[in-house]
Order: C-alpha cells, then structure tokens, then sequence
C-alpha cells in the first residue's frame, strides 16, 4: 500500500529552493515513482532520490526505470505525477559462503573499488561499501564455482592504494597460499589495478596458485555493470586455471562474450570508461576465460604458452617492500631541469622518465640529470609511446644519456619500471645491484621482442575499418 504523501517523514531528503516548492506543489517526494513532463514534452519514469549533500537546488534527481540517474531542472518540468512510492533498501544482506568438499578453495580478498560499491545517496557519488560476504549475496552464482573464503582487507577506491596497501595485500596472499587455497581473487578499483597487478608481480614470486586482479567499469546498481561477470570469470580462473600468476581479469570485447586474462606486468587501462578498458602492451593476453565451458570442458582459451603453471608444490617468495622515494615523470617539450634538481634535493632516491620516441629528452636536462646520479639517484628511461622499446643506441640523444648513467629499460611499461624501481630501491642501495635488477626480467615486464600483430589500432572513420565493424560487430 503507498504511504500517504504527508506521512513520509523522508519526503524532503535535503531537497531546498525551487525543487523543494516543486514536490510541494505536486504532492511528491523522495522515492515517489513518477511520471515527469518537461516543457519539451519529454517524459521521465522513475524514482526521486534523495538530493546529494554536494548537488545544487535547481535539479530534481529521479532513478529512470533503465537505472541510470538523472538531473532534471525544476523550472522546467511542466507536469509531474505520483504513480506509485518505492522506498529502496540499498543494504545487501552478507551471507556466509556454502561449503562443498568437491569444489576448490578459493580466498577473496576485498579492497574496494567499484566492483564494491554501491550508491551513496548522501553524495550522489559511487562509495566502496560491499563487504565480500556482500558480494556473495549480490552474485550467488558464485557459490556453484568455489568454496570461497573472504576478507576485508581495505575499503578504499584504487586512486588511495599505496605502499602500505601493496605490502600488506602482498603478505596477505602469502598467508592464503600457506593455508591451502587453491587460488586468490584480489576485488579492486580499476583506475590503478595495473599499477597494483605490477608490483604484486613482483612482490610475490614464485607463486603456486593463481593470484586474480578483478574489478569493474560500472557500479553494481547500473544495469549495464560488469561486477558480475567479471568476478565470476575471476573466480572460475582462481580455482581451475592452469595459470600460477598475477593476472587482471576484466572484459575482453566491449560485449559480455569473455573476460581477458591480463599479465600483471603488462597491462595497461586504456579508456576511462569502456569495459573493455583493459589493453596488454607489447604483448599477448594469457587467456580468455568465459562464464560456460567450451566443447573441450573448459572455461579457459589459452594464448600464451609461456605462462607458470599451477603447482600446489611450490613456495612462494614473498618481498613486501617499497621506496617512497620514488617517482616517475612524463618528459614533455620544455621540461625543466630544476624539477630534476629538486627530485634529487628532495632525496628521491629513484626516477623514472617516460622519455619521447626511442627514449628521449632534452639537452637542457642533461646537467641536472648528470647532478642527480652522481647524487646517488637512479634514473631509467622507458617510452610514452607505450608500444616499442627504448632504443637509446640510434641517436645521439640517447646515447649521450647513457653516459650520464641512465639505464634504459627496453619495453618495460612506464607504470611496471616505477613499481619494480621502488620495490628494488627498498632492497638494496648497490648502484651495481640496482641496475642489475633492474634490467633482469622477473615476469615479463621485459620481453625480447613484441608479436608482429601486437599493435593495432583500429582508427575510427576508416573505410577498412569501417567494413570491419559492420561485418562482425553485429
């Protein structure tokens, strides 16, 4: 039965001005279902939600019956009409994971992100608020992949993970493993998973079981959200993929067909919004993996060969450490030299320079480039161009950079080289060591060559491309 208008205690929610004399004046409130005209003779159906602390007075909030929201200006609605009063209840009841001997054992560690989030009505922003038992009662689908154990390790967005956050979900998957399970899921925002998934890749070596970054591109509430599916697809790889490494597992085609699995060292996020945001530099994806099997049984298409394979046998390495004093700094045309100066006065210990073309900057930068190494700073080149190496033999830019002391570091990704930097810098001091580390491959942030089909842009507006769209993208 709806609750008569003036017995909501809740009807004004924080609305004020213009919309507050608005749903006065047509007998509606917050979590009224109406049907709104504006004075275009657009219609709206939906939900009025409760105003933001940080929106303005001019807009009403309605929750559309698609389930995306949307701000209508007060002056302009023309008619609005109460069908009906839909208080939600955005609170998702944690529920213990079922148990069942057949199945693998798999741990869910949750940090944050949008993949566990929900809407916060006081802001109106997206706020990480799912526990993973919440996610369980979210996607119950889960329960028929694996046993799942889960823990809370932080609640933050990707953008707040730093080096506190990196050694500890580094010892925490170092403990999981030493328990049994069979595999890790690591729930994470995705602004900076590729940044987390490199120094994992590093942090931990060696690893028996497979180590699974999974987030998503849209909150849980959209009807267009990828949580679901991808944590499904993370779960399935934890506990029955062959593949023993940190892995990103987020959507492959901009449809729900499969999930990519992504090397942590060489992933990169490449749209802010897309789903399939997530892109291997340089490289091949590991996998596709798909929520139903193929013919052969498996969930699993494998791409790579050169891949560690699952071994409950082996003993991880764990090395949870971090030099804060490190940064990294996109060269650009008039980058000025007392930026390096002040690095180095600083006490950075560690910089790394998304050089131009082969490894690139230039000759102003030269002389406080020289001061920093002899400082004691440890400076390496890698490319903006992201595809490619660092060639710094072709020119003599480069190689006048090399004799000041930088070290080129190939293809390593410019992210990749900052994580693996800092996390050498908090082992060792030794110039000699360092660049020895550094220039070593642990897990294919190096690799000798890049596929010949590796770098494909589809440029938008191209006949070629055009025809190729048509024909397959249906």
């Amino acid at each position: 039965m709806t609750i008569p208008i003036h017995e909501r205690t809740d009807r004004l929610q924080g609305y004020r001005g213009p919309v507050r004399e608005l749903l006065n004046r047509y007998e509606i409130g917050v979590w009224s279902e109406v049907e709104i005209i504006n004075d275009r003779g657009s219609s709206f159906v939906g939900v009025i939600l409760p105003r933001s602390e940080t929106f303005d007075d001019l807009h009403l909030v309605v929750k559309l019956v698609n389930g995306y929201n949307v701000g209508i200006a007060a002056d302009r609605i023309v008619s609005a009409k109460e069908v009906g009063y839909r208080k939600a209840v955005y609170k998702i009841p944690e529920k213990e994971f079922p148990s069942d001997p057949k199945k693998k054992n798999v741990t869910l560690l949750g940090t944050g992100g949008t993949i566990a989030s929900r809407l916060d009505y006081r802001t109106g922003a997206v706020i990480p608020a799912f526990t993973p038992g919440e996610l369980y009662g979210a996607v119950p689908e889960l329960a028929d992949i694996a046993n799942l154990t889960t823990k809370k390790l932080f609640g933050v967005f990707s953008e707040n993970m730093g080096p506190e956050q990196y050694k500890a979900l580094a010892i925490a998957i170092g403990e999981e493993i030493t328990k049994g399970a069979d595999g890790i899921v690591i729930g994470h925002g995705t602004d900076t998973m590729s940044h987390t998934g490199a120094i994992l890749s590093f942090m931990v070596q060696n690893s028996p079981v497979p180590i699974v970054l999974v987030g998503s591109q849209r909150s849980s509430d959209r009807p267009s959200s990828d949580a679901a599916l991808n944590l499904m697809d993370a779960v399935h790889t934890a506990a029955e993929c062959e593949i023993a490494e940190v892995m990103l597992c987020m959507f492959g085609p901009t449809s729900d067909n499969y999930d990519l699995l992504h090397r942590g060292t060489r992933c990169r996020k490449m749209h802010s919004s897309y789903r399939s945001t997530f892109r291997t530099i340089g490289a091949t994806p590991l996998a596709t993996v798909s929520r139903y099997p193929n013919e052969q049984g498996s969930h699993f298409t494998y791409i790579s060969k050169d891949t560690l394979k699952r071994d409950k046998t082996r003993v991880p390495i764990i090395t949870p450490v971090f030099e804060e004093k490190t940064t990294i700094q996109y060269y650009y045309p008039n980058f000025r030299p007392d930026i390096i100066d002040g690095l180095s006065d600083m006490g950075y210990r560690g910089l790394v320079i998304a050089g131009t073309g082969l490894g690139h900057v230039n000759k102003p930068l030269y002389p406080a480039i020289q001061r920093a190494v002899q400082k004691g700073m440890t400076v390496v080149m890698t490319v903006q161009t992201l595809w490619g190496f660092a060639q710094m033999y072709v020119y003599d830019t480069g190689r006048d950079l090399l004799d000041l002391g930088i070290i080129p570091l190939d293809n390593m990704l410019p992210e990749t080289a900052y994580m693996k930097l800092a996390w050498v810098l908090g082992q060792t001091e030794d110039p000699k060591r360092i660049r020895q580390m550094m220039i070593t491959p642990i897990n294919h942030e190096i690799t000798p060559r890049e596929p010949h089909n590796g770098y494909l842009i589809l440029q938008g507006g191209l006949p070629e491309v055009e025809a190729f769209v048509q024909k397959h993208w249906k």
